[in-house]
């Protein structure tokens, strides 16, 4: 028998149900794992709304992180690895192309394991590649206390930047500064704030998961040939707009971070960004943040959390231990 957690009907979190799916078989180049976690995204929960750029048919399984041991396939068994699927990772037993498995270093558990593909890959391929981020710039992220959030802060530090977390509560301001953020601020005012941490300057570069209202005034905080980040708008306030003509004023960027569109068509790309991470890893400057874990049965209230912006960091669904 193996479990997965699927969407039946594209109705949100009380669409996802566990139930039986065949058991996986590796084609040629992929690899047999027994997952021990998964990782829960947002992307996820756009998928059980049908409102994310893939739209499978129902049933499919969710799931976009897991970690786990390598059973078969085309790697050897016992491995203890990390992989990416754009759907289809939460189930107890999974085939995945080899080129979207990752080594994970002894330190790392499979709890945490599960929060780095989706996050950390992305972070990565924001600051690193989009955002050119160099050793000594400032990097301002909203949602500094999500799992994106916090996955860029880590990323930043690791790549010499200094970074300043925007967030909507104490508490995630506490979430922020645990996991590495050298300032964290409230995002009322935070326009205001940057300025005070900055002496005036402004950021060289802000990465916005959050969209809606901030925008206006992150494209104020940066300072000349700064970069907007373009990486999500969870924020539910809708796509902003941007005026021209500030970009041309103050000599400012808006780019746009489609990481998937990117790596998935390029086989070996993922490989090459985790190589470039597993040395932030050994040193600890990334660890993710996981702020809740839960059993497979309760995927569809990791959702509803989620939804309702209860969740700080990466929630995690415990498969096995």
């Amino acid at each position: 028998m193996n479990r997965a957690v699927q969407v039946v009907a594209t109705t949100g979190p009380d669409g996802v149900r566990v139930q039986e799916v065949p058991e996986p078989q590796a084609a040629s180049g992929e690899v047999l794992l027994d997952v021990h976690a998964i990782g829960v995204s947002f992307p996820d929960l756009l998928l059980s709304r049908g409102q994310y750029q893939l739209r499978p048919e129902v049933p499919f399984t969710l799931g976009a992180d897991c970690a786990g041991t390598v059973t078969g396939g085309a790697l050897g068994p016992g491995l203890r690895v990390a992989a990416f699927l754009p759907h289809g990772a939460a189930a107890e037993r999974v085939a995945v192309p080899a080129s979207s498995v990752f080594p994970l270093p002894d330190a790392i558990t499979f709890v945490q394991g599960a929060a780095l593909p989706l996050n950390y890959l992305t972070a990565h391929f924001a600051l690193a590649v989009r955002g050119q981020v160099r050793r000594g710039e400032t990097v301002l992220v909203h949602g500094g206390a999500g799992g994106v959030g916090t996955a860029c802060l880590q990323v930043a530090r690791g790549l010499g930047a200094r970074t300043v977390a925007v967030v909507s509560s104490e508490a995630k301001r506490q979430v922020a500064l645990t996991a590495g953020a050298d300032h964290a601020v409230l995002v009322d005012g935070f326009r205001d704030e940057v300025a005070a941490i900055t002496g005036g300057s402004g950021v060289d570069v802000v990465v916005d998961v959050v969209g809606g209202d901030v925008v206006t005034d992150s494209l104020r905080s940066l300072a000349p040939f700064g970069r907007l980040l373009v990486v999500g708008f969870a924020s539910g306030q809708g796509i902003p707009e941007v005026k021209v003509n500030r970009l041309l004023l103050n000599n400012i960027d808006v780019r746009g971070v489609g990481w998937g569109a990117y790596a998935m068509p390029r086989p070996g790309y993922m490989a090459e960004q985790w190589a470039e991470l597993l040395p932030m890893m050994d040193s600890g400057v990334v660890a993710p943040v996981i702020g809740a874990t839960y059993p497979m049965e309760d995927y569809a209230q990791a959702l509803v959390d989620m939804d309702e912006r209860r969740t700080v960091g990466k929630s995690v669904i415990v498969v096995r231990d």
